[in-house]
């Protein structure tokens, strides 16, 4: 998500607004025309262009004269980073023309009508509010299988193989059936419960590790006019990235499994009650900031680099998609979701951490080669640490921040993953079933809990409802933990 982010990126700009009620059905309309189209479209385009000759310099065989079509995400990460990619690919490949370049916040809206003609682009970063639904794109065959650059000598040691240089669990995270991977997700994403080191210093508190300590924060805040909490009120499918991991810190990370494997009552689990109460007590007593349920990503981060609110659930990009706000002062942090007490099953410090910011090259391309040769570069560490020094984010190459001077909130995401160790969660609805994510539990779920409108006994049962259509839905593909 990335930015998912959620966002997406989906924030980011990371996330273009999903609107309440009409908006869903909005949104809803042109993700089935998409589903219906991705079916049926035959109608090819132009034929690919013919592949290049393998070498130890182009081992994936990129055409060296072909022209390369790249379409990224405008969102918390920006398009730069690509850009400064693509100039290295036209360094390595002098004969091809200069690579086509587009970004948009609106992906679905804005590729639709090319997959639909069987003319995509080469290489996509599907992110944003408007992401294509990866679960449909990898159910109806519409992607490249990315296995070839898994296998391919990595761009800094060739002894390596590209999947040996990369993050534990992203390989597995582009997987959803079986071996084949459809999906390279570049960013490395942590999330959690952000916010100032400083803020929390000026109330002489520190970051709350149980539940009683997490009200006992807020209330001295909200005493000092403050608000404990804000969140994406118009994206609700935010709040997830601190829930989720609460939910498998109280119950254990099997929770989390059932629910994404849509199973019967999955949602009804002990631990998701308890943790759904615990956040409707932040709405019962007062410390969610006013006007939340209205604001948006962008609002609602700006609310709290002002100091509106203490704590806001968000992924590591908001360090760079809140830089214009943040005071220089601010002392960006991030914490692992707070738990309930000492009988949670998993220990403080748990969080959520997987790939954001998913890549992929659509079977239609004219040059999927030259699109896996643009990601082994991205993958190189000069490319890598140049991410990282731009947009205050991880990628995927394990490592690759030798020598940068990390900012405060990468210091906190990369301390935080040092803390988690191995109790580190990665939901996958947001992959799998983008529609129940985003706007039934999201928008619909706990959008409407949060904001007062449904109890959390209210929400759950709705949740359930949402999910169980969905496992009763033979149009989508259905995807479970191995």
């Amino acid at each position: 998500m990335g930015s998912t982010s959620a966002h997406s990126n989906e924030g980011l700009g990371r996330r273009d607004l999903i609107k309440r009620s009409a908006a869903v059905g909005l949104i809803t309309v042109p993700t089935m025309s998409f589903l219906a189209s991705c079916a049926s479209s035959d109608s090819g385009g132009d034929e690919k262009v013919e592949k290049g000759k393998t070498s130890a310099k182009n081992p994936l065989g990129a055409n060296e004269t072909a022209q390369l079509e790249v379409v990224i995400f405008n969102g918390g990460f920006g398009e730069q980073y690509a850009i400064d990619a693509e100039k290295r690919y036209n360094t390595a490949f002098p004969k091809a023309p200069k690579v086509k370049h587009a970004a948009t916040e609106k992906i679905q809206s804005t590729l639709q009508p090319r997959f639909n003609g069987g003319t995509p682009p080469d290489l996509i970063d599907n992110s944003g509010a408007e992401q294509m639904d990866m679960g449909v794109l990898v159910g109806k065959k519409q992607l490249t299988d990315l296995t070839a650059l898994m296998d391919a000598p990595s761009y800094d040691d060739p002894a390596k193989k590209v999947r040996d240089t990369l993050r534990p669990g992203i390989v597995e995270m582009g997987q959803f059936d079986g071996d084949p991977v459809w999906i390279m997700y570049y960013a490395y994403t942590v999330y959690g419960v952000w916010y100032s080191q400083k803020a929390l210093e000026n109330l002489d508190a520190t970051y709350p590790e149980t539940w009683d300590d997490m009200l006992a924060v807020c209330e001295k805040a909200k005493k000092k006019g403050i608000a404990g909490w804000t969140y994406a009120g118009k994206h609700p499918y935010y709040i997830p990235f601190s829930l989720y991991p609460m939910i498998a810190k109280i119950g254990g990370a099997e929770v989390l499994d059932k629910i994404d494997n849509l199973e019967p009552n999955a949602w009804k689990d002990p631990a998701v009650k308890t943790a759904f109460e615990a956040y409707y007590e932040l709405f019962k007593k007062g410390y969610i900031l006013q006007g939340t349920p209205g604001l948006d990503h962008i609002q609602s981060q700006t609310a709290w680099t002002k100091g509106k609110a203490l704590f806001i659930p968000n992924g590591s990009w908001v360090e760079n998609e809140a830089a214009k706000t943040m005071p220089a002062d601010f002392n960006l942090a991030v914490g692992a979701p707070t738990g309930m007490d000492a009988s949670d099953k998993m220990p403080f410090g748990t969080i959520w951490a997987s790939g954001g910011e998913p890549f992929i090259v659509p079977q239609k391309a004219k040059n999927p080669q030259g699109g896996m040769e643009l990601l082994r570069i991205m993958l190189s560490e000069e490319s890598s640490k140049n991410f990282t020094s731009q947009v205050k984010s991880l990628t995927a190459l394990n490592g690759g921040t030798d020598g940068i001077e990390l900012t405060p909130g990468l210091k906190s995401a990369v301390a935080s993953l040092d803390k988690a160790g191995e109790n580190v969660v990665n939901p996958r609805l947001q992959d799998w079933y983008v529609k129940l994510q985003k706007e039934q539990i999201g928008v619909a779920g706990l959008g409407e809990m949060m904001a007062g409108r449904l109890t959390p006994a209210e929400a759950i049962k709705k949740i359930q409802g949402y999910a169980d259509a969905a496992a009763k839905d033979q149009s989508i593909k259905h995807y479970k933990h191995q």
